[in-house]
């Protein structure tokens, strides 16, 4: 009984977390629409952010020791760029892109993070061995995601459900007047640009994250700090960009409410989920669930909206989580392969049988770690 609680508490954790993130992204949607400016949005979310995990992140790591200092200045540096690619350039980027275009947008080119990666660690110097599975794996599913987010961008196609179709019922036709999950006119194709920009600048921290946490494996201190840097970036960017100080006031409505629910579910809630799962479950066992997302925003989408959902839209999101899940499966199997090296030693077969040893050297798969 106990083995099954620990097999699906995880799973329902994992997939109501999704749920409520695509639900929070069209609350966000309906805030721009109505005029919120994404860069004040931005800077109240991570401050409020900031001040609830900083404190949170002491309790939640108060058992454990390090010795190394956050405060060392190559940790300092790493922080600052994490908080720079993390927060900075991932949201700015993200919430103008969600002001051009959808929810399913948002999920569709999220699923691009593990090919971006993956181009990444090749540009700073990973070599590719064709010889292994997972390296095939990875280049057709980088294609396959690649070829989604050119479907996303590229094909919209007729609407799901157009308004022509039978008469919604009563809750289907208050909700679209509370929210908006698609608004017309658009910059559909702008709001694609600056969302890959956006995932482009998670994938630049995933490999910066990967090394600090190495280094320091306080992972919610580290979260609480780069937070705080980032916000503080935001802050000088945005002051910067809205510059009309009555963007900056928020009434308490439900702009105000959306700010508090995003900081709090975005700091602590889901960080914390997620890191539990990740203890629980392995590293891999969190990013698994990234594609239940276009199910939410297609489910939602569909049942709640009116014009709201291209087939377009869907076909490229579900091009992505192919190609999403490819890509992960080899990552998966090229980390079982570092870390059972011997199980994949292969012997070189030849034809005909030399005497000479030479011909019996063993090829290794390459063993190389991520270069940050």
């Amino acid at each position: 009984m106990e083995v099954k609680v620990r097999e699906f508490v995880p799973f329902v954790a994992m997939v109501i977390m999704e749920a409520c993130t695509i639900a929070l992204t069209i609350m966000a949607k309906t805030a721009l629409t109505g005029g919120m400016s994404p860069f004040v949005f931005v800077v109240y979310t991570n401050a409020l952010g900031a001040m609830l995990l900083l404190p949170f992140s002491f309790f939640f790591h108060r058992k454990d020791r390090t010795k190394e200092s956050i405060f060392a200045w190559p940790l300092l540096a790493r922080v600052f760029c994490l908080g720079f690619t993390g927060i900075f350039l991932f949201q700015n980027l993200a919430f103008v892109g969600l002001s051009f275009s959808s929810p399913i947008v948002v999920c569709a080119m999220g699923l691009l993070i593990p090919s971006f990666s993956f181009l990444l660690n090749l540009i700073l110097g990973s070599k590719l061995d064709w010889r292994n599975t997972s390296t095939r794996a990875r280049v057709m599913g980088t294609i396959i995601s690649l070829s989604g987010a050119f479907t996303e961008e590229l094909y919209k196609g007729p609407f799901i459900r157009p308004a022509s179709s039978a008469s919604p019922t009563r809750l289907l036709n208050s909700i679209p007047k509370l929210l908006v999950y698609y608004n017309i006119p658009d910059n559909w194709f702008l709001g694609c640009i600056f969302l890959a920009a956006a995932v482009f600048s998670v994938s630049l921290f995933n490999v910066i994250q990967t090394g600090t946490v190495k280094k320091y494996p306080h992972v919610m201190k580290v979260a609480s700090f780069y937070s705080i840097v980032g916000t503080i970036q935001c802050l000088i960017f945005s002051l910067f960009m809205e510059r009309d100080l009555s963007a900056w006031k928020i009434e308490p409505n439900y702009d105000l409410c959306l700010i508090i629910a995003t900081g709090i579910f975005g700091s602590v809630i889901r960080t914390s989920v997620q890191v539990k799962c990740t203890q629980m479950k392995g590293p891999y066992y969190v990013p698994l669930f990234k594609p239940f997302g276009i199910f939410w925003a297609t489910l939602f989408g569909t049942s709640f909206f009116v014009n709201s959902l291209h087939y377009g839209s869907v076909l490229g999101a579900v091009i992505g989580g192919v190609g999403y899940y490819t890509v992960s499966w080899g990552q998966l199997r090229e980390t079982e392969k570092k870390q059972n090296p011997k199980e994949e030693r292969k012997t070189i077969k030849t034809i005909h049988h030399h005497e000479d040893d030479e011909y019996k050297v063993p090829l290794l798969i390459n063993q190389e770690e991520s270069p940050v």
